[in-house]
């Protein structure tokens, strides 16, 4: 069976005639009759503030370009799977976000419009986190820039740690394992735990440090599952340990729960590895919840988290690449950054902009700034969506004891490996 994404993108790569949407031309004397040119943009948005805030500076760049007119569409359901039908129809939007997950593939087919020829000295491309900047690069072009970026850091019960006699999180996936057992208490006697140490998300987006801090890998050159190498099984290890043998850890389903950081904020686990969109998430959600944030705990000595960004992109079939260019590079902009950041939500991917809104420096941000020098970028060769799903299904087995973990990781490995090999 072909995995849906090389089968849809199959005829990408030769439909790139040129193509796109015309110029809606409306003449007004105070212009000298210049055309407005109608920009399509398309993105997600994860919570009303979100929107509020792109709509803001959409207003704010249509007034300093009063001939650039934007169209903003929101998709929230099946994205990617839109955009990717769109840009086969001839009918994608100028600009649109992609995830460093997605963008190995569509950079793949050229269906993005290189970036280098438009990025002058002022716009200041050093300012950006290299590491970000680069999940966007191929064969030496850059085919999208970071408007914000995530990291995971550890979340903490602080009243939980008192209850228990903890003085500070842990610093190392030893000390974690420790405290864990502390943290899992049964309050009312009933012989299961009301409160766990952990709540664990088991998806391959959340493990793949884990795996590479025993020089584990997801793939190798060509873009074949690795995770069944005695090297990652180590890492993952540890998780199953903790689940089914110490029993200091639960699935967030364990517990009725939709979510990690709903664990922590309902008292059902006294530690959550989540991203800073659980700061807001908490502070709305359970204001009364003490918490606090550390750098993710190190394992096998070994510093790591995951890093999740998504760039704007332009459309390689874009008929006004100018305004495009102009409309990115301005939400790109230190100022643009500044305005889209102050939510939260994620940290900005300059770095003057970083420091300028203290989140380095703020104490439930900082860990979170900091994992951006060594965090695993979640992303990988255009297999990864295949991985994806097979390591998910058969790592959740693993954990729930239906087979071994060597078993279930080999399994997941084969399967997809066969699918990738009947897809070339």
């Amino acid at each position: 069976m072909k995995p849906f994404y090389c089968g849809l993108l199959a005829g990408l790569a030769i439909a790139l005639s040129a193509c796109g949407f015309e110029s809606q031309t409306q003449p007004e004397s105070a212009r000298a009759n210049e055309p407005i040119v109608t920009l399509r943009f398309s993105g997600w948005q994860s919570n009303p503030n979100e929107g509020k805030l792109l709509t803001k500076l959409i207003e704010e760049f249509e007034a300093q370009h009063p001939n650039i007119d934007v169209k903003y569409e929101v998709i929230n359901s099946e994205y990617m799977d839109v955009i990717k039908t769109r840009l086969i129809g001839d009918v994608a939007p100028d600009v649109f976000y992609l995830e460093a997950f997605t963008a190995p593939l569509l950079m793949k087919y050229e269906v993005l419009e290189p970036l280098d020829g438009y990025i002058s000295p002022e716009f200041d491309l050093a300012d950006f986190e290299p590491s970000l900047l680069n999940a966007f690069k191929r064969n030496g072009k850059i085919y999208g820039l970071p408007k914000d970026f995530s990291t995971l850091a550890l979340f903490y019960n602080k009243q939980a740690f008192a209850e228990a006699g903890i003085s500070q999180p842990p610093q190392t996936w030893e000390e974690l394992l420790t405290i864990s057992k502390r943290l899992t208490v049964d309050k009312t006697g009933d012989r299961k735990p009301d409160q766990y140490g952990l709540g664990l998300a088991p998806e391959l987006a959340r493990q793949t440090f884990m795996m590479q801090a025993f020089g584990g890998k997801l793939n190798d050159a060509n873009g074949y599952a690795t995770f069944a190498t005695p090297a990652s099984l180590k890492g993952l290890e540890l998780i199953v340990n903790q689940y089914r043998r110490d029993r200091t850890a639960a699935l967030p389903t364990d517990v009725g729960a939709t979510w990690g950081s709903e664990m922590l904020g309902q008292g059902k686990a006294a530690m959550v590895i989540e991203g800073p969109w659980s700061i807001p998430y908490f502070k709305e959600t359970f204001p009364k919840l003490e918490f606090g944030t550390a750098e993710v705990p190190t394992v096998n000595g070994k510093r790591g988290t995951m890093t999740y960004t998504v760039a704007y992109v332009m459309n390689r079939k874009s008929k006004h690449k100018e305004a495009a260019w102009k409309f990115i590079a301005y939400l790109t902009s230190k100022q643009g950054m500044k305005t889209w950041a102050q939510q939260g939500l994620a940290l900005p991917s300059r770095r003057s902009v970083l420091a300028e809104l203290g989140y380095d420096q703020n104490p439930l941000y900082a860990p979170f700034a900091k994992g951006a020098a060594y965090g695993t970028i979640w992303q990988g060769k255009e297999t990864l969506p295949t991985l994806f799903t097979n390591f998910n299904n058969q790592f959740v087995s693993a954990l729930l004891g239906e087979q071994s973990l060597p078993s279930a990781m080999q399994k997941a490995q084969d399967i997809a490996n066969r699918e990738i090999y009947l897809s070339n």
